[in-house]
């Protein structure tokens, strides 16, 4: 376990020595912020390339840095596809990555201002897994700086064809198991998940059926406690394989913008749907979760069924997009809609297993 870290604040105090490290995507090792090679976003020479229609996007996220860390010195653009910017470089000597936000309002908003959030608490409450520490933050300007962790993501994106080593995935259940056992005070995260709510939404848009809809109420009923609450557990909310860095020292948590109360086995259940090609640790983790009787399963299932159902959704918006934007497909290998029909097929298979699975539980009950 590393040492607690220091107390937030706006302005970043230079440090003699830290720990070199990079939570938002994979990055070679520590030395090599002193020799990067050539990087979308960086021109020759070593300095970043402004020019084209992301320098004004690129620029932006820069200011916003610089507001709450001055000393902030770019090497790298990390990450600039997706609604993010992220930076590596370096504040004073230590190496530190800092992630913003250019749409600071919206649902995408809330969610970055949850992980900051997120980790201010870590900084008053240490989590027993490893998590980039905290440097400083700007909630409203959705600006986010941490230390800079070497290693290397799990996955570079979401369902990926391989699956990590089974050192890897033994590893990274040891780590989401230490995540779920942990006991933070109830007000320091918040309830992620309105469990009824949620059912009624996805019949709404006609992802459930009316007797899937009634087989989860039923078993959750069955999960209510006296007082009708639902037990709850500790999660990291988000647990794929792109928030698991893997470093020299073991897994590295990040993407902290879902945590919080959820029926135990969320995170059991996101890493099922993530392990489509793993039949072991897949089989691994169904055990795991029937470990702890019916009340176990049954939590696992409910969590189940929705995040498959969650991921179905997003999916077949992926297919929509891409067959509207026409996108044509690399030599020798699948367009990107290809890649998520063939996807969304395979989630399709896990929802009639998961589904089956709820109906054979409802059945003993």
């Amino acid at each position: 376990m590393y040492p607690s870290p220091s107390p937030v604040a706006s302005r970043v105090r230079p440090q003699s020595r830290g720990t070199a490290g990079e939570p938002y995507a994979p990055g070679p090792d520590d030395r090599s912020l002193r020799h990067r090679r050539a990087v979308p976003g960086r021109a020759a020479g070593g300095r970043l390339d402004f020019s084209g229609a992301r320098g004004e996007r690129l620029r932006d996220a820069l200011a916003a840095v610089h507001e709450i860390c001055p000393e902030f010195s770019p090497a790298q653009v990390l990450r600039d596809a997706g609604p993010a910017v992220v930076l590596a470089g370096t504040a004073g000597r230590r190496a530190v990555v800092a992630k913003c936000l250019p749409e600071r309002s919206g649902a995408r908003a809330e969610r970055f201002r949850l992980e900051i959030a997120a980790y201010r608490t870590f900084v008053r409450l240490r989590p027993p897994v490893r998590v980039p520490r905290l440097i400083a933050d700007d909630p409203h300007r959705c600006t986010l700086l941490t230390e800079f962790v070497p290693g290397r993501a799990a996955a570079q994106r979401r369902h990926p064809v391989g699956v990590p080593s089974s050192a890897d995935q033994r590893a990274m259940l040891h780590a989401l198991a230490r995540v779920n056992s942990w006991s933070p005070p109830e007000d320091a995260f918040p309830d992620a998940v309105n469990y009824p709510a949620q059912l009624t939404r996805f019949h709404a848009l006609g992802l459930l059926t009316d007797r899937d809809v009634s087989d989860l109420h039923a078993l959750l009923c069955g999960l209510a406690r006296p007082g009708r609450e639902l037990p709850r557990e500790f999660s990291h909310g988000a647990a794929r394989l792109g928030n698991v860095l893997l470093s020299p020292t073991g897994p590295v948590l990040v993407g902290w913008d879902s945590a919080g109360w959820y029926l135990p086995g969320y995170d059991l259940a996101t890493l099922w749907t993530e392990l489509g090609e793993a039949t072991g640790t897949r089989r691994r983790i169904s055990q795991t979760a029937h470990a702890d009787g019916r009340r176990g399963r049954d939590a696992f299932l409910v969590n189940l069924m929705l995040v498959l159902t969650r991921e179905i959704r997003q999916c077949e918006e992926n297919v929509q997009r891409a067959m509207r934007d026409a996108v044509v497909a690399p030599p020798g290998g699948l367009s990107y809609g290809e890649e998520q029909r063939l996807r969304l097929r395979r989630l399709h298979d896990d929802w009639a297993l998961a589904r089956r699975a709820v109906r054979a539980a409802v059945g003993t009950r």
